[in-house]
């Protein structure tokens, strides 16, 4: 059963960074893919950042301002966030899956069955 939990979030002002990481534990096998999701209050949860095999995949609204990668060795997923902005304000999680795809498919939530219990992160103006 993989386990993962998020640390990191917390508050800044516009044009901060942060830095997420996720702990991820508890698999015989490694999940192919990962990625971290955001949801706001009233929105639906949408991905910023997936990573599979050597490819990483980020939506226009967070690309060049979020960098996905992992540190295999310790087996933690990051998330680093430059030029922060108060439209980034949202619960942000950690998930895993099995399956491959193209960057649609990874930056949607339906593939992943493992999630972490999110990390808030608030940007002010």
């Amino acid at each position: 059963q993989v386990q993962l939990v998020e640390s990191g979030g917390g508050s800044v002002q516009a044009g901060g960074s942060l830095r997420l990481s996720c702990a991820v534990s508890g698999y015989t096998y490694r999940p192919y893919s990962m990625a971290w999701f955001r949801q706001a209050p009233g929105k639906e949860r949408e991905g910023v950042a997936a990573q599979a095999g050597g490819s990483a995949f980020y939506p226009d609204s967070v690309k060049g301002r979020f960098t996905i990668s992992q540190d295999s060795a310790q087996n933690t997923l990051y998330l680093q966030m430059n030029s922060l902005k108060p439209e980034d304000t949202a619960m942000y999680y950690c998930a895993a899956t099995y399956s491959r795809g193209s960057s649609g498919y990874l930056l949607a939530p339906r593939p992943y069955g493992y999630w972490g219990q999110g990390t808030q992160v608030t940007v002010s103006s």
